[in-house]
């Protein structure tokens, strides 16, 4: 459809990685395993966590959540990448399009919150165990949690609401997903009310959650100091290393795709960050998390263990 000297598009080409065709076929099973892992991860924590009531705390809601917006992330454009690796016409209609670019940032804004609540969740464990239980009660957490979506899922929203009202002056996009700054780029004209948007937003839900996660890690790691004995800091060190291990993927792949200076801009390093962050991150949580929790461990134990077919039986 014209519109004055540009086009409303109703469909959108990806570029993807098809200037490298051998390289594709080695992306698509990289991808495939990587989403399948994914998901089989992901489901499982999700599970032991809701069957085992010995995991009904906090900390485990709050890794529930995360577990879940791993899945809706990378279900919003892995799906559409494997096809795309196998298929010579690698495109995408405008409302998979919206959908897709709302989804991922959604997702990726809400785990920005979640994290930083998980932090403070932290913060509190360590710093006022005593008063753990009545500080982060239930109602607390599912207020924290609704929070952390809702503010992802607002912001996402006027974010992709307002990119879809610019005007395009083309429909080829230099990416494998319908990323916000990779449409963008095709704008016919810079809008500084967009621009406006994705600097507030940006700087909203990333260096100030990264900044309050790193006050409640100072004042983590100067109580842990203060722990007499060795096996208590270590038990200490154990509950946060998981988190700030998730941190720092996350916001180490976030912050240099979305707050990299203008001159280092390389549609082919954003492409392959964008793949790392959006297939290895979200299968790594679970996994992370998973290794160095007892209790998870535990719970998938005794998840098995009720499983019939699992079950050991002894003889007379």
């Amino acid at each position: 459809m014209q519109g004055g000297n540009f086009t409303i598009w109703s469909i959108f080409f990806l570029e993807g990685f098809s200037r490298y065709p051998r390289l594709e076929v080695v992306l698509f099973v990289f991808s495939l395993v990587m989403y399948l892992i994914t998901l089989l991860a992901n489901s499982t924590l999700i599970l032991i966590i809701v069957l085992d009531s010995r995991l009904q705390t906090p900390m485990y809601l709050f890794l529930g959540n995360l577990s879940f917006m791993d899945i809706c992330y990378t279900s919003a454009s892995i799906p559409t990448l494997l096809v795309n690796l196998l298929s010579s016409q690698k495109t995408i209609i405008f409302f998979g399009c919206a959908v897709q670019m709302y989804l991922s940032l959604a997702m990726g804004s809400t785990e920005c919150v979640l994290l930083t609540v998980m932090a403070y969740d932290r913060y509190v464990a360590i710093c006022n165990p005593l008063k753990y239980s009545i500080i982060m009660n239930r109602w607390v957490c599912v207020q924290m949690a609704m929070v952390s979506w809702v503010t992802g899922c607002l912001t996402a929203l006027l974010e992709t609401s307002f990119a879809l009202k610019i005007p395009l002056c083309g429909n080829l996009i230099d990416h494998f997903t319908c990323e916000i700054l990779a449409v963008l780029k095709l704008a016919c004209a810079s809008s500084l009310l967009m621009d406006t948007i994705m600097l507030v937003v940006s700087i909203l839900l990333l260096p100030i959650p990264l900044l309050l996660i790193c006050i409640s890690y100072i004042f983590i790691l100067s109580t842990i100091l203060r722990i007499s004995s060795a096996e208590g800091r270590n038990k200490a060190f154990s509950t946060c290393g998981a988190h700030l291990t998730v941190v720092i993927l996350y916001y180490g792949a976030a912050l240099s795709m979305y707050l990299k200076p203008s001159s280092s801009n390389s549609q082919k390093i954003d492409k392959i960050i964008s793949l790392l962050y959006g297939v290895l991150t979200p299968m790594l949580n679970p996994i992370i998390y998973s290794l160095r929790n007892k209790e998870v461990k535990n719970g998938m134990k005794r998840l098995l263990g009720k499983i019939p077919l699992l079950q050991t039986h002894e003889h007379p």
